[in-house]
C-alpha cells in the first residue's frame, strides 16, 4: 500500500515516526521555497528602486547641465543677468568666492564678458574681482610671467576705469605673493601698465617707432617710491616682452 501526501508519494514501509518526520521535512521545504520567493520579490523591488533612482539622478544631472549651458549663454550676452540666473537656479552660491571660481574656470564663457564683469565697480563685482585675483598664484614669478597668467584668464575691457581697478587688484596680489620685490603696490601698478604699453608698442604693426631697452629703462626711472628699479630687472622684462608678446585669449573656451 502507498500513502499520498501533499508533496507526493509516501512509502508505506515507513514507520509512523518516519512518515511524520518526512512530512515535517517536506513542510519545511515548502516554507523555505516560500521564503526564497519572498527574497526574490524583495530583491527585484529594491533593484527597481535603484534603477529608478539612477534614472532620476541622471535626469537631474541633465537638467542641471542644460540650465548651466543657458546660464553661460546669458552671461556671455549680459554678465550680470547671467550670474543672477545661475544664482536663482541654485547653480551658483551668492558669494564672491563661488562666482570668482566660476569665472576663473571660465568653461564656455566669453573672455571679454569676464573682463567686463570683473571691471564693474558695484560692491559685489569688486568683491568678486578680489576673490578672482586671489585664485592666481604669482609666487616666485617675475612681473611679466605673472601678467601673462593674469591676462590669459580674461580679456582686458576697453574702459580705462575698469582696467585701472583690475590692475590695482593685480598689483596688490603680486606684491602680496612676492614681498620685497617692489617698494609699494603703486610701483608694481605703474610698471605693469608700462609693460602692457611696451607689449603694444613692440608688437603692434601700426606702431612704427619701436622703443629700445634704453628708452624703456629711462621711462621707468624713479617709479620705485622715488628710487630706481634695478636695470637688470627692467632689461629682463623688456627682453621677455620683445621675445614673446602677450597671448590674447580666445573669446570663448577654457583657459
Amino acid at each position: 500500500m502507498v500513502l499520498k501526501s501533499e508533496d507526493g508519494v509516501v512509502p508505506d514501509d515507513l514507520s509512523p515516526e518516519e512518515q511524520k518526520e518526512l512530512e515535517t521535512i517536506r513542510r519545511r521545504k515548502q516554507e523555505l521555497l516560500q521564503d526564497i520567493q519572498r527574497l526574490k520579490d524583495e530583491i527585484a523591488e529594491v533593484t527597481s528602486e535603484i534603477e529608478n533612482l539612477g534614472q532620476s539622478e541622471e535626469r537631474k544631472t541633465m537638467q542641471r547641465n542644460k540650465q548651466m549651458a543657458v546660464g553661460r549663454k546669458k552671461f556671455n550676452m549680459d554678465p550680470k543677468k547671467g550670474i543672477r540666473f545661475l544664482i536663482d537656479s541654485g547653480l551658483l552660491k551668492n558669494t564672491s568666492d563661488d562666482i570668482a571660481r566660476f569665472l576663473y574656470k571660465g568653461e564656455g564663457l566669453n573672455k571679454t564678458a569676464i573682463g567686463d564683469y570683473l571691471g564693474e565697480r558695484d560692491e559685489l563685482n569688486l568683491s568678486v574681482l578680489q576673490s578672482f585675483v586671489a585664485l592666481h598664484e604669482f609666487s616666485d614669478l617675475n612681473l611679466v610671467q605673472a601678467l601673462r597668467q593674469f591676462l590669459w584668464s580674461f580679456r582686458l575691457p576697453g574702459e580705462a576705469q575698469k582696467i585701472d581697478r583690475m590692475m590695482e587688484a593685480f598689483a596688490r596680489r603680486y606684491c602680496g605673493c612676492n614681498p620685497g620685490v617692489f617698494q609699494s603696490t603703486d610701483t608694481c601698478y605703474v610698471l605693469s601698465f608700462a609693460v602692457i604699453m611696451l607689449n603694444t608698442s613692440l608688437h603692434n604693426p601700426n606702431v612704427k617707432d619701436k622703443p629700445s631697452v634704453q628708452r624703456f629703462t629711462s621711462m621707468n626711472r624713479g617709479i620705485n617710491d622715488g628710487g630706481d628699479l634695478p636695470d637688470d630687472l627692467l632689461r629682463n622684462l623688456y627682453e621677455s616682452i620683445k621675445n614673446e608678446p602677450f597671448k590674447i585669449p580666445r573669446t570663448t573656451g577654457t583657459t
